[in-house]
């Protein structure tokens, strides 16, 4: 199985400098997102680095297996403009103890992509989440826009928070009975995250806007 670890040269890069990249230069930015993405969402053992264990390129979205610093196995689907459509944990680490890293303390983070439809100024989501658990809604936007979301929920341990391309807080954590509505200062990828810090599994409906 030919694999890619994360310090290669991303696609970009690689053809500045006139290097063969290891796949096709679509099939190259989607594992670049994805790599990029986990960095950003799979806390220290994602920034300890790791590898890329295989990739499925096809127009509809490039599937790219990953395997972090720790172990864990991530499911990633990428586009070739270097965005990331999903990324879910497909199998936990082995913590030595018979029992899967992450399963207790280190609860399963899912990254998506907001996609709204031709047209259309927003979009609704559902999903659902584990103890513990998070969801990260990814939306493009520009400086100057105005961002509009609301999580719908009938679970009090849900909280919401919203994050600046830089990383930085646009909104702290919030309870869902606020919704939030402001205008935006930065361009680039916003993230809405979704938490569920109660006991039990909580179901919610988020709704996005952007004008």
């Amino acid at each position: 199985m030919k694999t890619f670890t994360f310090i290669l040269a991303t696609a970009s890069m690689a053809i500045a400098l006139g290097i063969t990249p290891p796949a096709s230069a679509d099939e190259q930015f989607a594992i670049d997102g994805c790599i990029e993405r986990l960095r950003a969402v799979g806390g220290p053992d994602a920034q300890a680095g790791g590898e890329v264990l295989s990739s499925e390129f096809s127009e509809a979205g490039t599937l790219v297996m990953l395997r972090d610093g720790g172990g864990t196995v991530w499911r990633c689907i990428g586009y070739n403009d270097g965005s990331v459509g999903e990324l879910t944990v497909a199998e936990g680490a082995e913590d030595g103890g018979g029992a899967m890293a992450g399963a207790a303390s280190e609860p399963a983070t899912s990254s998506a992509r907001v996609r709204f439809d031709a047209g259309a100024s927003g979009a609704e989501l559902t999903g659902t989440l584990s103890p513990g658990g998070s969801a990260r809604y990814v939306l493009g936007a520009k400086d100057g826009q105005n961002l509009y979301v609301r999580v719908a929920t009938g679970d009090a341990g849900v909280s919401y928070q919203i994050f600046n391309p830089d990383g930085t807080f646009l909104l702290e954590q919030m309870t869902p009975d606020r919704e939030y509505r402001g205008q935006l200062w930065q361009s680039g990828d916003h993230v809405v995250e979704v938490i569920n810090r109660g006991g039990g599994t909580a179901a919610y409906n988020v709704i996005f806007g952007i004008d």
